[in-house]
């Protein structure tokens, strides 16, 4: 009866919300940075108060208040790299993300995918890729990237991603999510 039991919490506790992203072990690797922002955080940024005279402002807080979470990782480790992109292929085996768009600039590759949400302009998970940047004069405090990863999940609207991106400073590629076309 306790091995049934086991096997049940193990089976539901994923479904419950509990479980941890495939891609939080990047969180303590000393070659990557990282920013996660937490349900919390995001509340409170949602609970402020508009200057209903901005439309970026409005869109900025409507928008956050669908999301649970946002996860960035970077890396100028070709070794890490190589491995986000292994974890990222075997992620996307195993969810039912599908490929929105991909973009190809040199060697610079940018993915995105996504999981459907309640309508064509909603999902309820953006991730976005990319890799090959290290050719790039993007360079934050004097660090060459050569990966970008970036998860966002809850009820998002791509059609406000663009006030997401400028006011939480997330990579401008995410704009283009917006253009499902």
């Amino acid at each position: 009866m306790k091995k049934v039991i086991a096997v049940f919490l193990t089976a539901i506790v994923p479904v419950l919300g509990f479980s941890q992203s495939i891609f939080d072990k990047y969180e303590d690797m000393d070659n990557v940075g990282s920013v996660i922002i937490n349900k919390g955080l995001i509340k409170l940024v949602g609970s402020l108060e508009v200057d209903h005279g901005d439309p970026d402002a409005k869109d900025f807080i409507e928008a956050a208040r669908g999301i649970d979470g946002i996860k960035v990782f970077i890396t100028e480790d070709k070794g890490v790299s190589a491995d986000m992109s292994t974890t990222v292929r075997k992620y996307l085996k195993s969810s039912s993300l599908e490929e929105l768009m991909r973009v190809k600039d040199k060697d610079t590759h940018v993915k995105f995918y996504i999981k459907s949400g309640k309508s064509d302009s909603h999902v309820t998970e953006l991730l976005m890729f990319v890799s090959g940047l290290s050719d790039r004069d993007i360079g934050a405090h004097g660090r060459n990237l050569e990966t970008v990863l970036v998860s966002l999940t809850g009820d998002i609207d791509l059609n406000k991603i663009s006030s997401l991106t400028k006011r939480m400073h997330l990579p401008k590629e995410l704009d283009k999510a917006g253009n499902r076309e």
